[in-house]
């Protein structure tokens, strides 16, 4: 008889967690996964503080320019209003039905789900502590031959004076009332996305970020184009500006800038960055090894240096990205119980990621940045086209649009596709296959267009606007 209650015991029910569970019990290994928040935790942040709230907000936002633009095209409308309680409710009941989702699919596929919070005991056994409603709280032992922790991430906020009265994206969904004046302090895809929202929604928005340009990592370009759209959609952007307090005060928050300036607002935001959940999984007294901010280390199969331990997502602070946690939950489990009856096992791989970020108007990318590129070809042509799309000719709005292509001249394959725009992340998804095909620019130029569209722009660009020679 085994010695282990569980073949596989999974620490958090987010996406990689639930991936990890329900594969791995569809092969036919026992299954647990613990989830501290309950069933409203199932799905972990994507579902529940992430990825779908915020693009819910993000349609909601959408429609104020969308009333906005209609009228260049004849409709005659009175001036909308937002009704934020409504948007509040309906999104929560949308999660609520998800979280639904989720818990239906773990038990349909056998996984034993356990509401509590996990900790690791030692190198096999795991301690699931629940409260009860009396307040009583009570802690179940269990045995699993494999411990997956997926734990996933958590808003990081500095030490700063006042650093009690500010909020993170965790809250944000949530705030009663709505914040006429809103102050986001970061500048990544987070920060830069809820401010583009809620000036959207009708807030009066400043983004504070101490670098020398927004969204650090992607494309040099795209940054300064889309730094300058979301200025010119009235949104304000400060540069190398970094806040030294906040307090409050009879009208709301004052923030005071290293510059010396103030500023006022009713809500501040801090989007600067996100740290591994590990507080309290006991990872410390089984001797897990950690990385910067508690990150969990792991080799090319998640394994961290505890045998029987693994971890994957964003606690490991590897790519923190949904899509990247769920690959790497297949991989581990074809790793762990042997891929599907007559396919290869899969690996998880970091090339070639599409990314998005929701801010209006969309970011969206895959391959190399420009800078990227020239580090690893000796020529690399540029093709870039910026235009006024078709749709604003009569809306009278003065939304740029840029498409960036990154071609290796040695090669001719196209390394790095760009775009800042409406819809840009539905049409860069389609164009990562194409770069995950190896498709060259000969390839490109090949494709028909649909015209007109603002996707046939990258099957349209002929002449390089610059040939660039490595960076030495």
């Amino acid at each position: 008889m085994s010695d282990f209650d569980f073949d596989l015991f999974v620490i958090g029910g987010g996406s990689g967690g639930v991936r990890a569970a329900r594969m791995a019990a569809q092969r036919g290994a026992r299954v647990a996964l613990a989830e501290a928040r309950g069933l409203a935790g199932l799905g972990g942040t994507c579902v529940t503080l992430g990825c779908i709230p915020k693009k819910l907000y993000r349609y909601a936002a959408d429609y104020a320019a969308a009333f906005d633009d209609a009228r260049g095209y004849g409709w005659q409308t009175s001036a909308p209003t937002l009704d934020w309680s409504m948007l509040k409710r309906r999104r929560a009941a949308e999660i609520e039905r998800l979280n639904g989702v989720y818990e239906t699919l773990l038990r349909n596929a056998g996984v034993a789900l356990l509401l509590g919070h996990a900790r690791l005991l030692d190198a096999h056994t795991v301690a699931v502590s629940a409260r009860h409603a009396d307040g009583s709280t009570t802690q179940q032992p269990w045995r699993a031959r494999h411990i997956l922790v997926a734990t996933g991430g958590t808003p990081h906020v500095p030490h700063f004076h006042g650093r009690e009265h500010v909020i993170t994206s965790n809250e944000v969904f949530d705030l009663d009332p709505f914040p006429r004046r809103l102050v986001v302090v970061g500048g990544g895809y987070i920060a830069c996305e809820f401010a583009s929202i809620f000036h959207g929604l009708g807030a009066e928005v400043t983004l504070l970020y101490r670098g020398e340009q927004i969204l650090r990592g992607f494309d040099d370009e795209v940054r300064h184009f889309l730094a300058a759209e979301l200025a010119r959609e009235g949104l304000d952007v400060r540069l190398r500006s970094g806040v030294v307090a906040v307090q409050r005060v009879a009208d709301g928050l004052r923030v005071q800038l290293e510059d010396g300036a103030a500023l006022r607002a009713d809500a501040v935001l801090y989007a600067t960055g996100r740290a591994p959940n590990v507080a309290g999984l006991g990872l410390d007294a089984v001797g897990v090894a950690q990385g910067p901010l508690g990150a969990i280390v792991v080799d090319e199969h998640f394994r961290t240096n505890v045998p029987s331990v693994y971890a994957l997502g964003d606690v490991t602070a590897r790519v923190q990205l949904t899509p990247v946690a769920l690959a790497e939950a297949m991989a581990l489990v074809d790793h762990l119980f042997g891929p599907p009856a007559g396919a290869p096992p899969r690996s998880a791989r970091y090339d070639l990621i599409p990314t998005a970020v929701f801010t209006y108007p969309e970011v969206a990318t895959v391959g190399w940045t420009q800078e990227q590129a020239l580090q690893r070809c000796d020529r690399v042509r540029v093709y870039r086209s910026v235009f006024r799309p078709l749709r604003h000719t009569l809306s009278g709005r003065g939304a740029r649009t840029l498409v960036k292509l990154l071609v290796d001249d040695a090669s001719d394959r196209v390394v790095g596709l760009h775009m800042v725009g409406t819809e840009a992340a539905e049409i860069v998804q389609g164009f990562a296959v194409a770069l995950r095909a190896g498709a060259t620019k000969a390839d490109f130029d090949a494709t028909l267009g649909i015209h007109p569209t603002v996707a046939e722009e990258f099957v349209t660009l002929r002449e390089p606007a610059a040939v660039l020679q490595r960076l030495s």
